[in-house]
C-alpha cells in the first residue's frame, strides 16, 4: 500500500553494487529503513543525492509492517540544505547529530511533535548566521524531553551536586557513582537558561564545551540501553 509522509535522514549504508541502505526517522512510521537505488540518471524518482544527513524528504512510499526494509516510489526535498553543505562547521555538526540521532533513535516509536522538533531544529541550524558552538548542547537537552528523562536543571543552588542518575541537583553525595562534581554541575546549570535564540550568547572554554558535552552523551548512556561511544565526536571536538 502507498502512503505520503515526510522523512528526516539518519544515514545511509550501503547493501550491495546497485543498492544503499537508508534510515529515516518519519512523520508516519518513525524510524524506517528504505532501499534506494544507486542508478544515476535525470528520470530517476529517487536520486540517492538527496539522502545526505539530516535531510528532510517528501516521499511516496510502500509500507508493509511485516517488512524489515520499505521501498520509496518518490522523493524530494522538503527543505534544501545550501548552508549546512557549504560551511564546514554545520556540514560536521550535521554528521555528529545525525550519528547521535542514529543511536537515540534505535527504537522510537512515530511521534508528530518529535519529528516537528527535528524539523525546526534543521531549520534553525540551515538558517542561523550566529555561532553554532553550543547547538548540540541545546539540540541533546531539548531531544531528552521527547526520550522521557529530561533533566531537571532549574533547581541548581551553590556547590550543588548533579545526580546524572535521578536526573536533578542534589546537596548531598549521591550514594552511587554516576554525579558530576560540584564544577561541572555547575556548567551543566548554565544549560537550564540556553535556547537556540540565545545560545550565541553563551562562553564556554573549549574544555568546558568538551566536558559538558561528554556528561550529557554520559547522560544519555545512563538512560538508554546500547549506546556506544560516537565515531564523529573527535572532529566536532576539534571544531568547537
Amino acid at each position: 500500500m502507498l502512503y505520503k509522509t515526510r522523512g528526516l535522514v539518519l544515514n545511509t549504508i550501503n547493501y550491495n553494487d546497485k543498492y544503499l541502505l537508508a534510515q529515516l526517522f518519519t512523520e508516519s512510521f518513525g524510524r524506517v529503513t528504505y532501499m534506494v537505488s544507486k542508478a544515476r540518471g535525470k528520470g530517476s524518482k529517487v536520486p540517492k543525492s538527496l539522502f545526505s544527513p539530516l535531510a528532510i524528504l517528501d516521499m511516496e512510499v510502500e509500507h508493509q509492517s511485516n517488512r524489515e526494509i520499505q521501498r520509496i516510489r518518490e522523493a524530494r526535498s522538503d527543505f534544501y540544505l545550501y548552508e549546512i553543505a557549504g560551511d564546514m562547521g554545520k556540514t560536521s555538526m550535521t554528521f555528529f547529530l545525525s550519528e547521535f540521532l542514529s543511536r537515540v533513535l534505535k527504537d522510537a516509536d512515530t511521534s508528530q511533535l518529535l519529528f516537528d522538533f527535528l524539523e525546526q531544529s534543521v531549520q534553525i541550524l540551515e538558517m542561523t548566521d550566529k555561532s553554532i558552538a553550543n547547538f548540540h548542547l541545546v539540540f541533546m537537552l531539548k531531544l531528552s524531553h521527547f526520550m522521557g528523562f529530561y533533566p531537571n536543571l532549574e533547581e541548581y543552588r551553590e556547590n550543588n551536586l548533579f545526580d546524572m542518575i535521578n536526573g536533578e541537583f542534589v546537596h548531598y553525595q549521591p550514594l552511587h557513582n554516576h554525579y558530576l562534581n560540584r564544577y561541572d554541575s555547575k556548567a551543566l546549570s548554565m544549560l537550564a537558561r540556553i535556547t537556540y535564540e540565545n545560545m550565541h550568547h553563551f562562553v564556554f572554554s573549549r574544555q568546558d564545551r568538551i566536558n559538558i558535552i561528554n556528561r550529557i552523551l554520559e547522560y544519555y548512556r545512563l538512560h538508554l540501553y546500547d549506546f556506544p561511544a560516537l565515531k564523529s565526536l573527535d572532529v566536532l571536538h576539534e571544531l568547537f
